[in-house]
């Protein structure tokens, strides 16, 4: 069983986030929430911690994990450079659901990136998600909580009941919206592609693409 971690999503807890915090310094596995479902949080520097992820998820190696960070400025870290577009998207959606695909830099694990050069990074609406990521001081994983081809996960009982046993620790911050997940959109080639409409409609990442 995971050690649970209640906090609070509104108004989270310094002492809890920290708690959740030594977990993954310490390079175990937590699920999360965020704005879309909850996720499975390793640090994204740490590559035993990123093989855990594969593991717990019984997920191939060809698949991308996407990264939430805590601050607009952690983009730096691991995107090799961030092009007019981005910028534009990140000022407009960010905080929020926008999951944005940049070039890698070269810091950034290949497992990360399936061998694609390209990174997802989501700067969190979700107060739990981000202060995860401050605390760390780094970008967190956060690909979602479930067995791959399973149904996402929206609350922390629903995490339990598929991983329970595979987490070192589970962020219980309630219910998170599901639905649908963060829009995705690449802005490493040109000119930038949708690749999945989410919470955030195609045509108005389109119409800001256009101001530009």
């Amino acid at each position: 069983m995971p050690v649970i971690i209640k906090i609070n999503p509104e108004h989270p807890e310094p002492e809890r986030i920290d708690e959740a915090v030594a977990i993954l310094k310490n390079g175990g596995v937590i699920a999360f929430p965020t704005e879309t479902f909850y996720g499975l949080g390793a640090d994204a520097r740490n590559e035993a911690a990123i093989d855990k992820i594969f593991d717990i998820k019984g997920r191939d190696f060809s698949n991308p994990i996407l990264v939430v960070i805590g601050e607009g400025t952690d983009v730096d870290t691991f995107a090799e450079y961030i092009p007019t577009e981005a910028r534009k998207l990140m000022e407009c959606f960010w905080p929020g659901p926008l999951t944005i695909i940049f070039k890698a830099a070269c810091i950034v694990s290949p497992k990360l990136t399936a061998g694609s050069g390209k990174i997802g990074m989501r700067l969190s609406s979700h107060p739990i998600a981000r202060e995860l990521s401050k605390r760390l001081g780094g970008p967190l994983t956060a690909t979602s909580a479930n067995l791959s081809g399973k149904a996402e996960c929206s609350s922390a009982a629903e995490v339990i009941s598929q991983l329970e046993g595979k987490l070192d620790g589970v962020v219980d911050g309630g219910y998170t919206p599901g639905g649908k997940g963060s829009t995705v959109v690449d802005i490493s080639s040109r000119p930038p592609k949708v690749l999945r409409e989410g919470m955030i409609p195609s045509s108005l990442i389109q119409d800001i693409l256009a101001t530009i």
